[in-house]
């Protein structure tokens, strides 16, 4: 599927309960052990997260109106220890999901790039994510948009790659 014709945008407030259940539901085809957790803090208040000035930024993309793709950021908010932000403008990239008859069209890569030129406008110094090996070519995926590996840890189960890319 081309992405040509598939329309990247910043959900408006009345798109929040699409937006939500679109994530939702493509967490729980990507994360089934995640089926019983909680909502996450950033989806069960969408709008501050995401939505009020100075928080985080998101972007859907859709097809005939249908969401077929979500990414955003956060800032960071120095969850991990062993990684040293503190002083700089951080946020984390969260959330790429992409429907799987849109992937390997060159959908995700437009989405990032839409995000990371926000990102720079706002004056964010480093972006930062966080990925799993266990995700078919998610780590591969980022390393192609210039990220760096700064760790993989030892949970045998998770194996959480911490990676980031210097806007500057």
């Amino acid at each position: 599927m081309s992405s040509v014709e598939v329309a990247i945008e910043v959900p408006g407030e009345r798109d929040i309960a699409c937006v939500v259940d679109f994530v939702l539901q493509a967490r729980a085809r990507i994360f089934p052990m995640l089926a019983d957790a909680p909502m996450p803090a950033d989806l069960a208040d969408f709008a501050a997260h995401y939505q009020v000035p100075g928080a985080g930024r998101f972007l859907t993309a859709r097809d005939a109106g249908r969401i077929v793709a979500a990414i955003g950021y956060l800032r960071y908010d120095h969850r991990f220890p062993q990684l040293d932000y503190h002083g700089r403008r951080v946020v984390e990239v969260v959330r790429l999901f992409v429907e799987p008859e849109y992937r390997r069209g060159g959908l995700g890569r437009r989405m990032y790039e839409v995000l990371k030129e926000m990102a720079r406008e706002e004056g964010i110094e480093v972006l930062y994510l966080h990925t799993h090996p266990f995700l078919p070519g998610a780590v591969e995926f980022w390393q192609r948009q210039g990220f760096v590996v700064l760790e993989v840890e030892d949970d045998p189960v998770w194996r959480t790659t911490h990676m980031d890319l210097e806007l500057g």
